[in-house]
């Protein structure tokens, strides 16, 4: 036993999934389970239920990792003890966000990082919202900038940067969805829709319409934000995006902003950590300095 193998042990106990962990954690599908053969054996007891489909702890395992999570805990808090002056910590830290998030909320809680802690690198992942609670909470990224869910998972903690409006777009190209919006009244039920295929816009706008009793007409269904406004832009639909969104979009000419009633709820931005491991002195040192 040693802390990597418990922080791999840890990691799959959360995602359940071998292949995401490989991926996370930067091993090998073979390292990994040879791993978790070797801590079978030294407890003497399987730790895992495993089949070609899916992947469950044992009671064994759930004991196994309630220890194994009480070490990595009483580990990080020896690093920070260790630690004598905080201004020479170093070492990695990874952080989720979109490329709409990266331009808009990275710089005000970068720089003064980078300025107090310049031997710790970030390791910026981009992609889509709606996975970054997620990878927080099975350990895939440190922290994450989000639009934060209305119900957060168990040990998720969130510190609020700023709200982003919702706004629903149409294209300015003409095409008969341009000519669908130009009537007055709209007509939702035909009106085609491209949809986020998870996430809070699309909670929203499907929330919205059934609050107008209308069965939505979904074209298609994309993964991203900016994903929408382009196929908004090329006239296949109206969407719902958040407002900084559109406001970065090299397409925002060619979509324009529809008025609704009654207006959406609005994203609530927030950088989302794990709290358990906030006891990693660099993680700490992060999250202190963002919630000032």
């Amino acid at each position: 036993m040693d802390i990597r193998s418990l922080k791999l042990f840890s990691h799959l106990a959360r995602s359940l999934h071998f292949g995401r962990t490989s991926e996370a954690m930067h091993v090998s599908a073979p390292t990994l389970s040879r791993v978790i053969q070797r801590l079978e054996e030294e407890v003497g007891e399987p730790l895992l239920v495993r089949d070609n489909r899916s992947v469950g702890l044992t009671a064994a395992g759930e004991s196994y990792l309630r220890f194994a999570e009480r070490v990595l805990d009483d580990w990080q808090q020896l690093s920070q003890e260790l630690s004598v002056d905080s201004s020479q910590l170093s070492g990695r830290i990874s952080l989720y966000c979109t490329v709409t998030a990266a331009y808009s909320y990275l710089r005000q809680l970068l720089v003064p990082f980078r300025q107090r802690y310049p031997l710790i690198d970030i390791d910026l992942q981009t992609g889509d919202a709606a996975f970054a609670v997620e990878k927080v909470r099975e350990g895939e990224a440190d922290l994450a900038i989000t639009g934060i869910p209305d119900k957060l998972p168990p040990h998720v903690i969130v510190h609020m940067l700023a709200d982003a409006p919702l706004v629903l777009i149409a294209p300015t190209l003409s095409c008969p969805v341009r000519s669908a919006v130009l009537q007055d009244p709209i007509d939702w039920q035909q009106l085609p829709i491209i949809l986020a295929e998870r996430g809070l816009s699309r909670e929203r706008l499907l929330s919205w319409l059934k609050r107008k009793q209308v069965k939505p007409n979904i074209h298609s269904e994309v993964s991203g934000h900016e994903a929408i406004v382009s196929m908004v832009a090329l006239g296949f639909g109206v969407g719902v995006v958040p407002a900084p969104v559109l406001a970065h979009s090299p397409l925002r000419e060619e979509v324009v902003e529809l008025p609704v009633t009654p207006t959406f709820e609005p994203f609530r931005v927030g950088l989302c950590a794990d709290n358990r491991r906030l006891k990693d002195p660099r993680l700490a040192a992060f999250w202190r300095l963002a919630v000032g």
